[in-house]
């Protein structure tokens, strides 16, 4: 296979990014597949001997484990695809801060901290090469009950955006994938999360409502589409030496996403 390329993928352990991990290396790159716990890891170990595929590597990688992060960064890789991340719902003017900053925490910093380290490193051994951040199409609109989550995202896309800038005098690329509501089990459990600390005799937003909003945007159609639409644009996006800047998937949703910004300039309060 020629043009073959080596990528590091942060929270590989499961969803889009694991099956994306295994469509990749099919196709003839070598994948350094991470995950964040020992479970996972020892998991998808086991899946890859059982696939036969000896060029992807698993390891552990918290991002929150400095040692973690130090060994990742003293990989040669041509790709770094920021995919790991964590979600907190529940009303933005209710939701302890401490869950709000764990939450930008795991999204923002920790991958910004990663990719820090490679830029410094790319840069001085003149190295071309990519950085891919997974974000949301909630990186570019609001669903309500789920600020917190999605400001995470909207950050992401103003950091990849000033990334790229500051680093394709060097030669580095940088893009965003932008998935819509597919059918991986991250929304659902993601929506569970509130009613962890949601409590009827303290907050003014209350639990049967937020259930009953969230199991009205969770059954829509729209929010059951098959993954593999999504793990497919990925295993092209993710390798590719050209391509969008921005890849929101599938088309509907990117039509919507530019219906919402557009209408945001005429909304009134």
């Amino acid at each position: 296979m020629k043009n073959v390329k080596t990528i590091l993928i942060t929270g590989a352990g499961s969803g889009f990014a694991e099956a994306a991990a295994i469509g990749m290396a099919k196709a003839g790159h070598n994948i350094i597949a991470t995950a964040q716990i020992s479970p996972q890891v020892a998991a998808l170990r086991n899946k890859v001997a059982n696939l036969g595929l000896d060029n992807i590597r698993v390891e552990k990688l918290d991002l929150h484990d400095p040692y973690d992060v130090a060994f990742a960064q003293s990989l040669d890789i041509d790709i770094l695809w920021n995919n790991a991340g964590m979600g907190e719902t529940g009303p933005v003017s209710e939701i302890p801060l401490d869950l709000v900053r764990r939450n930008f925490e795991t999204n923002v910093f920790k991958p910004l901290e990663l990719t820090q380290g490679f830029i410094a490193k790319w840069i001085k051994n003149k190295k071309q090469a990519k950085i891919v951040f997974t974000s949301s199409m909630g990186g570019l609109f609001t669903p309500g009950g789920f600020g917190t989550y999605v400001s995470t995202k909207h950050a992401l896309e103003s950091i990849a955006e000033a990334i790229a800038q500051e680093v394709t005098p060097f030669g580095i690329k940088v893009q965003t994938i932008n998935p819509g509501a597919y059918l991986t089990g991250f929304n659902e459990t993601m929506a569970d999360t509130a009613f962890r600390w949601l409590d009827d005799s303290k907050n003014f937003t209350k639990r049967d409502a937020l259930r009953a909003t969230f199991d009205e945007l969770l059954a829509s159609p729209h929010g059951h589409l098959d993954p593999q639409e999504m793990i497919d644009r990925m295993i092209a996006i993710v390798p590719a030496d050209t391509g969008k800047f921005r890849n929101v998937c599938p088309q509907f949703v990117e039509d919507m996403l530019k219906e919402a910004q557009t209408a945001a300039w005429t909304a009134e309060i």
